[in-house]
């Protein structure tokens, strides 16, 4: 297909960031016609730079570019934990959305299905998601831009929060540690995520079983009796126990994902 087949340039590219034809070519088992048609795609949707002999990824989408390879990470275990999620949601409540990539798959859910809500979120691809959707009305914090996540953190997003009250706050986590903490790697979103949890009369934490066991820098909140947690079937049961031990409402959901659904988000 050519939209993977664009998509998997891309993100060899974004890995490598510039490459010559020919390493392309063998990196998405095209032929160089092929990969020579698709360069020309790529830059003129400004993804890409060709340069003598080869492609670099443009400056402009690297942002954009690392957060679809962290998306697509474990794709299969983040969709049925956003399908989950989705189910929790009610018409009229008001939900804030964080900028984790699990969490993006509730935005996805929620455009497939839409129903009336408040949303709020400081990521930028879930405002994008979920733009022009019928009774679903999206509020973007203010506030200084991670490219990582593209989110927006900071001082002026955490005032904004002071104002706000919502029932329902879906939060990622970049690790959950041995600890049983939740982990992120940039200090200003590890204190909005605390703030966003003081905001919110119920939050639930969405982690795939692969964000388990690892620490990053900075702590976010304990998974206890105060928050709730879906994650998928591959945690192991010591990781269920330590939970259950704590407080923490842990859901554990299948990975086998109907089929029927995820064709209809993959067109959405």
């Amino acid at each position: 297909m050519k939209d993977d087949r664009l998509s998997a340039i891309r993100h060899y590219l974004f890995e490598k960031t510039s490459a010559s034809i020919h390493e392309i070519a063998e990196a998405v088992s095209a032929s160089l016609p092929t990969v020579r048609r698709d360069l020309l795609t790529l830059e003129t949707e400004g993804a890409i730079h060709r340069t003598h002999g080869g492609a670099r990824i443009a400056d402009s989408a690297g942002i954009e570019a690392a957060f679809e390879v962290r998306e697509q990470t474990c794709i299969a275990a983040k969709r049925a934990i956003g399908l989950a999620a989705y189910d929790d949601l009610s018409p009229d409540m008001s939900v804030f959305l964080d900028a984790g990539t699990t969490v993006l798959q509730v935005a996805r859910r929620i455009r497939m299905n839409p129903l009336p809500l408040s949303v709020f979120t400081n990521c930028l691809a879930v405002a994008q998601v979920l733009t022009d959707i019928r009774d679903v009305q999206v509020t973007l914090l203010g506030g200084r831009l991670r490219s990582r996540n593209a989110s927006v953190l900071g001082a002026l997003a955490e005032s904004m929060l002071e104002r706000l009250w919502f029932d329902q706050l879906f939060l990622g986590a970049s690790t959950v540690g041995d600890d049983g903490c939740t982990y992120t790697m940039d200090e200003d979103e590890a204190r909005l995520n605390e703030k966003m949890i003081t905001r919110a009369a119920r939050t639930t934490v969405l982690a795939d079983a692969s964000k388990f066991g690892p620490r990053a820098t900075y702590q976010v909140t304990r998974l206890d009796e105060r928050l709730d947690l879906i994650t998928d079937d591959s945690l192991t049961a010591p990781w269920l126990d330590k939970l259950a031990q704590a407080g923490c409402q842990t859901r554990v959901v299948s990975l086998e994902i109907d089929d029927t659904a995820e064709q209809g988000e993959d067109a959405a």
